[in-house]
């Protein structure tokens, strides 16, 4: 029966990315039409990234961009690497505290934008590169956290135990065991932040003040104005930054699995 259901499964999947990557790749081809427009390919040009490139006021933007996702995505982890600890170490309250934890990752970013946003508000913080960091910041910690927590629950107490037998103090069982661990989870954590904090729209756009703005909203701006192949272009500059992301990540995934592991059945 399983192997009735495998070519079935596999067809299903292969459905589903052409479903998810067609678009991509045809806002991918446009952003090379000498044409200007989508609909007829007239021929192959770089002009659009040309264009794209010389742009220094959406240079700036890219900057921003980047350092927001840095600054946010290695906080975020160490926030997050703490509080996975504090609730690992927790026995009555850690569902509890889980689903407090989770509140951000399930809300709509429409809500979350919305919230932040009539808190800095109300606070008198001048919306710009700290509000935007600091939401960014805010969302990313859950992320974090949920990564972090599986490589946790996966480490026997054994290895703690053994620790302190040996004479080691608390912070050589963090920094000499629990950190080393857990590096994989903390490397994912990273990573998914770093995605989360580059790709998002919704938050960023209610906290996004006069003369600050992330690559996102300016997308979205561009989009508003009308149809222009430098959407394209700065779309498919995004799209391979993440992709280039995923690939790092993957590779570290690869390089941390202990050894023998792709030799078991």
């Amino acid at each position: 029966m399983t192997q009735k259901l495998a070519p079935i499964s596999k067809l299903y999947l292969l459905v589903i990315f052409v479903i998810l990557y067609t678009p991509i790749f045809f806002l991918v081809f446009y952003s090379f039409n000498s044409g200007g427009t989508m609909y007829d390919f007239e021929g192959f040009t770089l002009d659009w990234y040309k264009e794209l490139f010389s742009d220094t006021r959406l240079l700036i933007i890219v900057l921003n961009t980047i350092v927001v996702a840095l600054l946010s995505a290695l906080l975020a982890t160490i926030i997050g690497v703490f509080g996975a600890l504090a609730i690992y170490n927790v026995r009555k309250t850690k569902q509890a505290l889980l689903s407090l934890n989770n509140v951000l990752i399930v809300s709509p970013d429409v809500i979350i934008g919305a919230s932040f946003l009539i808190l800095f508000t109300v606070g008198g913080m001048k919306l710009g590169f700290i509000s935007v960091l600091c939401s960014h910041i805010a969302f990313s910690i859950p992320i974090v956290v949920l990564m972090v927590l599986p490589k946790l629950n996966e480490m026997s107490p054994t290895l703690i135990d053994a620790a302190r037998d040996l004479g080691a103090n608390e912070w050589d069982v963090l920094t000499k065991v629990i950190l080393p661990y857990i590096t994989p989870g903390i490397m994912a954590g990273f990573f998914m932040a770093l995605t989360y904090s580059f790709d998002d729209f919704a938050v960023t756009f209610f906290v996004t003040g006069n003369g600050f703005s992330t690559l996102s909203v300016e997308i979205y701006s561009l989009a508003r104005r009308g149809i222009s192949l430098n959407i394209n272009a700065l779309s498919t500059v995004l799209f391979l930054f993440t992709t280039l992301l995923v690939v790092i990540y993957y590779f570290i995934l690869q390089k941390n699995k202990p050894r023998g592991m792709g030799a078991r059945k």
